[in-house]
């Protein structure tokens, strides 16, 4: 089970000045939400760039045994191509309307409403967690933007070799948010919060937590009414069960040792109930576009989610080894901003688990976005084999300045 971002990518990144849009006023204007429309192949082009995607993804898909790989690149909000290509299972044709997990994708959906919830005096991003969550231990020391930059020192759970030995004892177990959090404020904080960076999904269960405590309304409503809604993300949603809407685009995994359908198992885990999201390829370019492009925030705003201050953290201590800290990660060129990554000027997400691979990438200078959802056959490689994918569109695309 992949259970934390693999080849997380390095180079050089100019986005967080190019994030001050001149000119741009300093209030958001929210969007008009679109019309819910059928997320369907776009016509093949006979040549160009968008014929020049399709082979590469068809190349990539027979290079890495792929099950399965769905896609959608957009640019300047413009399809460019809409497909899907192997089977959801045997018999089965991939569509790109089938829904599948999108895990990380809803960090930054939790960081922008806890934006807007700033700009709107509610909350200061520097207030103490405990605040809201008397009983977390440090609470008095961590601050929400430390759950969203992943700042606070908590141990990640899932690299706790007691839960890895249970998840994969009993895939169907559901996980409480105590459950979780129990398990990470079981070890010694890595670090004095602040003063480093490390990955670790226990602050986004919490960051969760504390912003239905703020709001009084529960997260998928929260997150409905804050991103989800305006941006018109019809078939994104949340679920407090392993259910998937149809159509459903299956997983397999042979993380257990035998290759088997991961399709339901329970994904609690991976993040605080009411954000443990699906979606579809359609709507994961349209989250890229939105998310990449600042387009729910003021100026100010989507400054400080590319760069909360996390630029050159990241580097093991005594307590947090390279595994989870990632020392080559959080450099001037690659860093994790407020819930997304900020990597050689693409913002990105890559959630990687139980089978399901995927990526949302943007490019702001070009406006390109990459969404790409990938599942396994037996002897297919370790690691997210989206983000695979998304480097060589990348690479065809914007070649002065791929994902790399």
């Amino acid at each position: 089970m992949t259970r934390t971002r693999t080849a997380l990518f390095c180079a050089a990144t100019t986005l967080l000045a190019a994030a001050a849009l001149p000119g741009a006023a300093a209030a958001v204007t929210t969007p008009t939400p679109r019309e819910a429309q059928p997320c369907v192949r776009s016509p093949h082009p006979v040549d160009g760039p968008g014929s020049r995607v399709l082979e590469t993804v068809r190349r990539a898909k027979k290079d890495l045994d792929l099950k399965s790989v769905l896609v959608r690149v957009t640019v300047d909000g413009h399809e460019l191509v809409t497909d899907a290509f192997g089977e959801s299972m045997t018999g089965v044709p991939a569509e790109p309307g089938m829904h599948f997990r999108a895990g990380s994708v809803v960090f930054p959906f939790m960081t922008v409403t806890l934006l807007q919830l700033v700009e709107q005096g509610v909350v200061g991003l520097d207030d103490p967690v405990s605040r809201w969550l008397p009983d977390l231990e440090h609470g008095d020391q961590i601050t929400l933007r430390m759950l969203g930059d992943t700042t606070s020192g908590l141990h990640d759970y899932v690299t706790d070799p007691r839960f890895v030995a249970e998840v994969e004892a009993e895939p169907f177990r559901h996980w409480t948010p105590e459950d979780l959090v129990g398990i990470a404020t079981g070890h010694p904080l890595w670090y004095a919060p602040g003063t480093n960076w490390s990955y670790s999904h226990a602050n986004f269960v919490l960051l969760g937590a504390a912003l239905e405590k703020i709001t009084g309304t529960r997260l998928d409503q929260l997150l409905e009414q804050h991103v989800t809604g305006p941006l018109g993300l019809h078939d994104t949603r949340n679920s407090f069960t392993p259910d998937i809407p149809t159509p459903v685009l299956h997983a397999f995994t042979a993380e257990r040792g035998t290759y088997e359908e991961s399709t339901f198992w329970n994904p609690s885990w991976t993040t605080g109930p009411g954000a443990v999201i699906t979606t579809h390829i359609c709507d994961l370019a349209r989250s890229a576009e939105a998310i990449g492009s600042g387009e729910l925030l003021s100026p100010s705003s989507f400054r400080t989610q590319l760069n909360p201050g996390t630029v050159g953290l990241g580097g093991p201590t005594a307590d947090c080894p390279p595994t989870a800290c990632l020392p080559d990660f959080n450099t001037e060129s690659t860093h994790f901003g407020l819930g997304l990554i900020v990597a050689h000027d693409w913002v990105v997400e890559n959630p990687s688990f139980s089978g399901y691979a995927a990526i949302e990438a943007y490019y702001p200078e070009q406006r390109v976005a990459i969404a790409v959802a990938t599942t396994k056959n037996c002897d297919t490689p370790d690691g997210n084999t989206a983000e695979v994918v998304a480097k060589q569109i990348s690479a065809l695309l914007v070649p002065g300045h791929p994902l790399t």
